[in-house]
């Protein structure tokens, strides 16, 4: 019977949400950084399962693990797998379903949590501290910027408009036609979006167009009194700027899900700055997409195994 390892399952929740009785599956909850350990921890196993991006595959990782058949990653895209390498080595990589809602849900709880100071005034009460220190921003009235406002983008602003929120947009491709379907307004360049936001929530896919593309300068064309919220990638914006900015008190705060060393090592600044708002990059966990991706990666196992593979990226 092949093989099978689940990769970065933190909660050891895999093997209870599928059937993975077409294999001898191991779930791995523990994160593997190097290179190396990963090769020595997988070198045996003809299937993998991966949790979205949290292990990347480079070329050298399939050259070294001539045993792997089969890759499958959460979610129908992931950036860290080389597709390229996968097929010169004759690995098949296939993808699950995946929910948007769940990140969008995150990205409010950043907001709110912000907006109303809920992680220290639920500290003090929790430590028998002082009463009410602290004064909340509104919503109501107040404007969100989104940068991107694509599948996840636009389901923020309809939250947002709920709460009574102007809402502007901007991204390199959007069109004051599709801004106005959203019914949001379309921002005149990154800058003017950034320069009148009392909240800022990021919703772009990295790429080599977005990676740093928030950057000093434009952190310091926030106002003072703005948070940014980043639920997407963490090299959109440039970590040690941000890092600046927080420290200074350039910017009210972050809400931060995503970070450019997973998991975050201890005692890093996002860890322990106290305008920080941060989670261990859980935007997309939850119930109903962890029984989505384990049952559709267990359900592309056997496929494999029956010669008619599903949901195929390469």
């Amino acid at each position: 019977m092949p093989s099978c390892a689940i990769l970065d399952d933190y909660q050891n929740v895999a093997l209870t949400l599928a059937d993975w009785t077409a294999v001898e599956a191991r779930s791995i909850q523990e994160h593997i950084a190097s290179i190396d350990d990963l090769v020595a921890a997988i070198a045996d196993d003809e299937i993998v399962v991966i949790m979205r991006e949290r292990t990347p595959f480079p070329a050298e990782v399939f050259a070294r693990l001539p045993k792997l058949r089969l890759l499958i990653t959460s979610g129908m895209r992931n950036a860290s797998i080389d597709l390229e390498a996968a097929r010169a080595h004759g690995v098949t990589v296939c993808g699950t379903g995946s929910f948007s809602s769940p990140p969008v849900e995150l990205t409010w709880a950043l907001i709110l949590g912000l907006a109303r100071h809920l992680v220290p005034e639920s500290a003090a009460m929790r430590a028998d501290g002082p009463w009410l220190t602290t004064v909340g921003t509104d919503l109501h009235g107040a404007t969100l910027g989104l940068v991107g406002l694509g599948k996840i983008g636009s389901q923020v602003a309809k939250v947002a408009q709920a709460f009574g929120m102007d809402v502007v947009a901007w991204s390199e491709n959007l069109t004051r036609a599709r801004a106005d379907e959203a019914g949001v307004r379309l921002a005149p360049s990154l800058e003017a979006l950034l320069s009148e936001s009392a909240f800022v929530s990021i919703h772009l896919v990295l790429s080599e167009r977005t990676r740093g593309l928030i950057g000093a300068k434009d952190l310091a064309a926030m106002r003072s009194d703005a948070y940014l919220v980043n639920t997407s990638r963490a090299a959109i914006v440039d970590q040690p700027a941000l890092v600046q900015a927080l420290e200074s008190r350039a910017i009210a705060g972050a809400g931060l899900d995503v970070f450019d060393i997973e998991p975050l090592p201890a005692g890093h600044p996002f860890r322990v700055l106290p305008n920080v708002l941060a989670t261990p990059h859980l935007g997309y966990v939850t119930m109903t997409n962890y029984r989505t991706y384990f049952r559709e990666a267990a359900e592309n196992v056997t496929a494999f195994l029956s010669g008619t593979p599903l949901r195929v990226l390469t």
